[in-house]
């Protein structure tokens, strides 16, 4: 019996030798497959990380230039639709400034200078204004029209995809200033111009008068190397006071002229009859887009965001229109004979005052910036009057603002350029307050010079033709009618509403 129990017990305790044994064995065969697994992870990192491409300073720089290109191509869109909302603004402020029997036609001039200048600026304008120049102090380009050599024929980019990406972009911006130049000219002879007559010489100015000044001036900015003459002499326009606002200003003047006056704006003893216009609610409605379109306009025309100019810009713009508005109330409220302040020469002010600061918006101080919008809220309250007393009737001043107060901008680089401040070197300031003597002034004033002297020769010709032909002026009957009914037989308000 006690050798049976001695037999059960080593047999137990050989079995339990057994199982600890087993149990081991299992144990030591999982870690050492675990360390298998492990080792394979890790051999599979390694080769993982010799397979990746080295991030060199080169790749990062090219990664980077791609971004930064994509995102200027971005911000000159959102800055063309800006501009192109504009549109509105330019044609609220003419219907507010006009009579309710007119409201309908000039709705559709703007509709139509936008759309039929698109069209002929894409075709010819684009071009002229920025193709490739035979040489530096050229006349016009000669290539891309018809955006010739920036797409494919099924409309995608067809080679530099970055570059003419980026030109694509381009044009969308600069056909917006196109149609800015022909519809200021819509202003200047509102109320009594044939459709057809408009819809002829907003051709002819966004196909050829506009483009060709302009690569006088900006050439450089296009597809070739070469430099227009005036660009080539030093001549400074950053965003266009002269460029596109007298440009439009100017040709509002020759058209003015050769269309003659409203009937019943003068009397016959030379006396001056306001013609109010019907909606003044509409007309400042117009300003604020306007004001709003400008924030594209000027810090648009920096086509990049590298530096971030673009916040100094709006704000020296901003601060001229503000100062604009300012100086054309307090005139029209002591210097007028109603010695009131008046609301449509102060809406005309804060638009004077962003007409002139956009040549130099990129190089004067924020106190320069003031002072060229005060001076031109000024400036547009006698520009007005003297226009009136020579009897050039402009029924919503686009002479005073966009042609003379762009002039008085486009002057203002040679006396408020303040380059040197700006960057903190305190040199290369080409302006005549910030020691840079009269040269720049000089340059500026011969652009400003040519500008005029094109726009009125080639306009004074264009509109000549147009009324000799019949196409100009619409007949005493219809102008007493309203162009609404004689010229669209539709109008824009019930007819109990429309005043004469």
């Amino acid at each position: 019996m006690r050798f049976a129990n001695l037999f059960l017990v080593a047999l137990l305790g050989g079995v339990m030798v057994l199982s600890t044994g087993t149990g081991f064995a299992q144990e030591k065969k999982k870690d050492e497959t675990a360390k298998k697994a492990e080792a394979k992870k890790a051999e599979a990192k390694k080769e993982e990380k010799k397979a990746a491409p080295t991030l060199t300073v080169e790749a990062v720089k090219a990664a980077t230039d791609v971004l930064r290109g994509e995102a200027d191509v971005l911000w000159m869109c959102i800055a063309a639709f800006l501009v192109f909302f504009m549109q509105a603004g330019f044609a609220m402020v003419e219907t507010g400034f006009t009579r309710a029997k007119n409201a309908c036609n000039i709705l559709m001039k703007n509709l139509m200078d936008f759309s039929v200048g698109s069209l002929v600026f894409w075709a010819v304008g684009f071009g002229l204004m920025f193709g490739v120049m035979s040489k530096d102090g050229g006349f016009f380009g000669s290539s891309h029209f018809f955006l010739s050599g920036m797409e494919s024929a099924d409309g995608t980019v067809a080679t530099g995809a970055a570059l003419d990406g980026k030109l694509v972009g381009f044009w969308l911006f600069q056909c917006v200033f196109a149609a800015t130049a022909a519809t200021i000219v819509s202003g200047g002879v509102a109320e009594r111009t044939k459709f057809v007559g408009y819809l002829l010489y907003s051709v002819v100015i966004t196909a050829f008068i506009y483009p060709v000044f302009g690569s006088w001036c900006w050439a450089s900015l296009g597809a070739g190397d070469g430099k227009g003459w005036l660009e080539e002499a030093g001549f400074l326009d950053f965003a266009g006071s002269t460029v596109v606002h007298s440009v439009g200003g100017w040709a509002a003047l020759a058209g003015a002229i050769m269309i003659g006056p409203r009937i019943g704006k003068y009397t016959e003893g030379g006396g001056i009859r306001a013609i109010p216009g019907h909606s003044m609610p509409m007309a400042a409605l117009g300003v604020f887009i306007l004001w709003l379109g400008w924030f594209g306009f000027n810090p648009g025309s920096t086509t990049s965001l590298e530096g971030m100019s673009f916040a100094r810009i709006a704000v020296t713009t901003n601060l001229a229109a503000a100062g604009g508005a300012l100086a054309a109330m307090l005139t029209s409220w002591i210097v007028g004979g109603a010695k009131k302040p008046d609301l449509g020469m102060s809406l005309n002010g804060a638009l004077a005052g962003l007409v002139a600061i956009t040549c130099p918006c990129d190089i004067v101080t924020n106190g320069g910036a003031i002072l060229i919008g005060l001076i031109a809220g000024v400036i547009v309250y006698f520009s007005v009057i003297g226009l009136d007393r020579c009897k050039i009737d402009d029924p919503v001043g686009a002479v005073s603002v966009h042609g003379v107060c762009g002039a008085w901008g486009t002057l203002a680089a040679g006396i408020f350029g303040a380059q040197g401040v700006l960057n903190g070197t305190g040199k290369d300031s080409s302006g005549l307050l910030y020691g840079g003597g009269v040269n720049q002034l000089i340059i500026q004033f011969q652009g400003v010079a040519a500008c005029f002297i094109w726009v009125m020769a080639t306009c004074l010709v264009l509109f000549g033709v147009l009324k000799a032909a019949g196409l100009l002026r619409v007949s005493p009957e219809d102008e007493k009618l309203g162009l609404d009914l004689s010229e669209h037989a539709s109008s824009a308000y019930q007819m109990s509403e429309i005043r004469s």
